[in-house]
Formats: C-alpha cells, sequence, structure tokens
C-alpha cells in the first residue's frame, strides 16, 4: 500500500478553515513530480493535482470537491487522504477516469446530436464563443459564479440578449448530457443558475411583424435581386415557416395544390423529421414546379444560386436578404419577421390557436405566450359580435295608450 503523505495545513477541515480564500491552490507533494492543490473557496473548496511535464513545465487539473462542509464519500465529496490517492491515479491512470473536462463533453454532445439527426451548430458556435480556461474545466467543478460571468460577458460583446439565452440553452442542454452519463458530476445546479435566461430575452420579436403591403414589398425587393432568394422568401412569407424547414424541402415534397411541409425537429429523442400537408396559393405551386423541373424526388426544392440548397444553419439567407432589402430602400427586417407577420395574420383572421400552432409547427402555449395580445385583441372583438346588447331598440318602445275621455 502507497504510504499516505501528512501536510498539518490541508489533512483535515479545520485546519483548512484557517487558510485564506484565493485563486491560487495550495499545494503539497505526494509523488515524485506529483503535487495535491486544494483551492480555497468561499464555499466548498476543491482538490487539483499537478503534474510536472518533464519540460520546466506542468499542467493542472480539478477533479473533486473537499469535504469541508459536508462528509466525504469519496465519491463526490473527497476527503484529504481519498485526494491524494486519486491525485496520483489522474497521472498514472490506475483506476479512476480522468474528469471530464468542458470540451470533451461538447464533442461527446455535438456526437449525439449527430446521431439522432440534430443540429450540430448550436454546439459548434458555444464552442466558439467559451474561453479556452473554460473548455479546459472539468463539468463537475464549473461554478454558477464562474458560469454567470461568461454568460454577462456575451451580452457585454454585442451579442443581443435572445441569442445569448439561446445559446446558454445549448450549453446547458449539453452539460445535462454529461451529467446523465456520469454520476460523478453532481453540479447541475452551477449551469441552472449560472446559465439562467436573461431577463426579457425569450419574447418573440412582435414588433417586427409586417403588414399585408409590407410582406408583398420584402418579397418583389428579394425576387428583383435573385429569382432563387425571392422563391425562398415568398414561401417563408406565405407559409411562416421556419428557414430550416423550407431547406430541407424536396422535390418530392410538391403536390398539386401543397406542399408537404417538413416539420423543425425540435425537442429532444430521436430528430426525426415527419410532414404534413400545407395549401399554397396556384401561382406559387407554378414557379415552385418551375424551380423544380425534372430534377428528381430527393433533390432539395430550393436552391442557392450556386446550386446548392440553402444552409439556414449557417444564416447564408440572412445576407442575400439584408442586401435585397437595402437595394429596394426598404426598412431592415430579419426572415424571421415574415414567420412573426403570418402568425399574427392568422390569429387576427379568427383561425383558433391550436390551428395556428399546427400550421406553424409549434404549440398554443408558446403562441399564447409570445402573442398573448394578439390573441387578447381579436377575442374581444369576437365576444362583441355574439354579446347580447339589451338596451331598448326603437322597435321595443310602445306608444302609450290616450286617456279616456270622462
Amino acid at each position: 500500500m502507497a504510504r499516505r503523505l501528512r501536510s498539518p495545513t490541508l489533512e483535515s477541515r479545520s485546519a483548512r478553515a484557517k487558510l485564506k480564500v484565493r485563486r491560487k491552490p495550495y499545494f503539497v507533494s505526494v509523488a515524485p513530480g506529483i503535487s495535491l492543490g486544494y483551492r480555497k473557496n468561499r464555499g466548498p473548496g476543491s482538490w487539483l493535482v499537478r503534474c510536472a511535464d518533464g519540460k520546466g513545465g506542468a499542467w493542472t487539473e480539478g477533479f473533486g470537491i473537499a469535504d469541508d462542509l459536508e462528509d466525504a464519500d469519496n465519491v463526490h465529496v473527497l476527503d484529504f487522504w481519498t485526494a491524494q490517492t486519486r491525485a496520483r491515479e489522474q497521472v498514472r491512470g490506475k483506476g479512476a477516469a480522468k474528469p471530464l473536462t468542458l470540451v470533451q463533453a461538447l464533442d461527446d454532445y455535438e456526437r449525439d446530436l449527430v446521431l439522432r439527426g440534430g443540429l450540430a451548430a448550436h454546439v459548434q458556435r458555444v464552442r466558439r464563443l467559451l474561453t479556452p480556461v473554460l473548455l479546459k474545466r472539468p463539468v463537475g467543478l464549473l461554478t454558477s459564479r464562474e458560469l454567470r460571468h461568461w454568460r454577462d460577458a456575451q451580452l457585454s460583446s454585442g451579442l443581443a440578449a435572445s441569442s445569448v439565452t439561446r445559446t446558454c440553452k445549448a450549453l446547458k442542454a449539453c452539460l445535462n448530457h454529461a451529467a446523465e452519463a456520469d454520476d460523478t458530476i453532481v453540479n447541475k445546479r452551477a449551469w441552472t443558475k449560472g446559465l439562467a435566461a436573461l431577463p426579457d430575452s425569450q419574447v418573440a420579436r412582435t414588433d417586427a411583424v409586417l403588414d399585408a403591403e409590407m410582406v408583398r414589398a420584402v418579397v418583389a425587393a428579394c425576387y428583383a435581386a435573385s429569382d432563387r432568394l425571392g422563391l425562398l422568401v415568398e414561401v417563408l412569407a406565405v407559409t411562416g415557416c421556419r428557414p430550416i424547414q423550407a431547406a430541407r424541402l424536396l422535390v418530392g415534397d410538391l403536390k398539386s395544390d401543397h406542399l408537404m411541409l417538413p416539420r423543425s425537429a425540435k425537442g429532444k429523442g430521436r430528430k426525426s423529421v415527419t410532414r404534413r400537408p400545407m395549401p399554397l396559393p396556384p401561382s406559387l405551386i407554378a414557379r415552385l414546379k418551375a424551380a423544380a423541373g425534372d430534377r428528381p424526388p430527393t433533390a432539395p426544392l430550393l436552391r442557392r444560386a450556386d446550386g446548392e440548397a440553402w444552409q439556414p444553419i449557417r444564416s447564408d439567407q440572412s445576407r442575400p436578404f439584408a442586401q435585397a432589402l437595402a437595394a429596394a430602400g426598404l426598412p431592415k427586417v430579419v426572415p424571421y419577421a415574415l414567420r412573426h407577420s403570418s402568425i399574427v395574420r392568422c390569429l387576427t383572421a379568427g383561425l383558433s390557436p391550436q390551428l395556428t400552432a399546427d400550421m406553424h409547427d409549434t404549440s398554443p402555449e408558446m403562441l399564447s405566450k409570445h402573442y398573448a395580445h394578439y390573441i387578447a385583441d381579436h377575442s374581444t372583438e369576437l365576444i362583441r359580435r355574439v354579446q347580447l346588447d339589451l338596451a331598448p331598440t326603437p322597435a321595443d318602445k310602445v306608444a302609450p295608450l290616450a286617456s279616456r275621455l270622462p
């Protein structure tokens, strides 16, 4: 059995309680070239291992939580004696696996998404925005404070609050995936709190709702720039679908009077893409048939100028869309405004929230959350139409009988 080394400064929680809180760890040598480190935090401290690389440098890696505030179970919470054994194992590879780092968790999650047919672009975006320090951090040692600091830094860099919240949701999904696969990761509260949604960041951009004339002008501007861009934008405007749904359309999805519109495949589980019929005006059907030509049913229906399918996950439609509007002298809006406009148009025309939600591949709950005032305004008008007005009408008034003569 390996000899257990003593350290009056670190071996007991009472001794560690006397240390100053600081970012620089306290180290004690536990083997040649291997040191056990303890970082004193305001909450429970953490254990680290430092190993000399033989070239005058060293690498450091955290691997556990100290038993400062709760008794050690030697799985999630480690006392000094278990920590020094684990530090040797971290370097020599005996028994204990190395803690999963954040960059490894992102790689695992990306592979899982690809296998389930999900979009890996969200993970790639998170990886680009994370700092090198955070990427090397073990998932089990992440704190809410450092995650919140990173989240707020994205907002300070100029990203919109909604974009920051979407990025945080992707990172939380990755961390949850890691925690489900590793029982030693027990700090889920760190990202639940540290990556919480920013206030008012999940509100739909209903201020970008366009009236019918503006929608016509936007579509015309895109056709003026490019027939293929115009066709994509017309499909977005008429159906109210997301750009990713339009990009997934195949030639075989085009029928005599409707499209078999792909669902967005959002949510958990296997990302199977189902389709639902979407009626279209005859004029749009004709343009889509001309674009389809005699290409095979599995070919993309909507294509860019280079002949490739649109790639909304890379926002490749955003720049030509903005350029087309600028060339036409129209106000700046984003393609998603066409979806908001379609939803509002359906609600104010009297379609039920359930039918409107199904048409737009969302839920009545999401409509109630983001478009509540449109639903309320229209419901007020409908209620007034069916309410009885019991005020007397001219027909209800009866002339009094003349008084009898004596």
